[in-house]
């Protein structure tokens, strides 16, 4: 079945390591039909799936990044098939359409701003963010100079993530157990500095930080022992780069 051509919402498939079948492609295309009616009346959306194999899990993780008008929405899931891997990141991205929708009327900014609880991921330090660092260290490979590269942006993404726990009363029981915010928090930066290279255009570093919050404690449910192992060395490399804090 081909795309239909004629539907606002454009759609691209990427698979890596994964060989995509058609009439896998074909299901997910059905199962967009709801989708692409939500989203039919805005000027841009354009979804992207990103899909990939790894072969020391053999598990499928799926990637939905919906482009909106001044925002992407980003969910995350994964299994040892394709399928049901899909269809949870569709059903949480269609959740988060919605709070969209429901921001577009400014209707949570507006009871936020009456509680005082407003919250973006902005700088949370004067320094301007160095991009061609930033540029620098994912070339170089080099998650330690990634992280302080990204370092005004940490304290925004700690808050924001201690307020994200909660929607996980499950995960949130375990902190101050063998998690923490913290542990969210490197899970964050770890995950952005693997896929800096194929982040959305177009989109502000502090949104995009934020769309990784809700996959990096789906991740770190899925994977705790293998997942702190990978937050216990970035912390470890990064407080042994010259000049970090101890």
């Amino acid at each position: 079945m081909l795309p239909d051509t004629d539907r606002q919402m454009q759609v691209v498939f990427d698979a890596h390591q994964y060989d995509l079948p058609e009439t896998e492609k074909d299901a997910m295309w059905a199962d967009l039909d709801g989708l692409a009616k939500q989203v039919a009346h805005f000027p841009v959306a354009d979804l992207h799936v990103w899909i990939q194999r790894y072969a020391r899990t053999n598990e499928v993780s799926v990637k939905l990044s919906l482009i909106l008008p001044g925002q992407t929405l980003v969910t995350h899931d994964h299994d040892a098939v394709l399928a049901p891997a899909f269809e949870r990141a569709l059903a949480a991205l269609v959740e988060n359409l919605k709070a969209y929708k429901d921001r577009l009327g400014n209707v949570p900014e507006r009871q936020h701003a009456e509680k005082g609880t407003a919250s973006e991921v902005q700088p949370t330090t004067a320094m301007d963010l160095d991009l061609s660092a930033i540029d620098a260290a994912v070339e170089a490979g080099d998650a330690a100079a990634f992280r302080t590269a990204t370092l005004p942006y940490e304290g925004a993404v700690r808050l924001r993530a201690g307020r994200w726990v909660q929607r996980y009363p499950e995960f949130n029981d375990r902190l101050g157990q063998n998690m923490t915010i913290g542990d969210v928090v490197e899970e964050v930066f770890l995950m952005a500095f693997e896929q800096y290279p194929t982040r959305p255009t177009g989109l502000r570093f502090g949104d995009w930080l934020e769309s990784l919050i809700d996959p990096a404690i789906k991740e770190l449910m899925a994977h705790p022992d293998e997942e702190l192992e990978n937050v216990r060395m970035a912390q470890s490399a990064r407080l042994a780069e010259p000049g970090s804090a101890t």
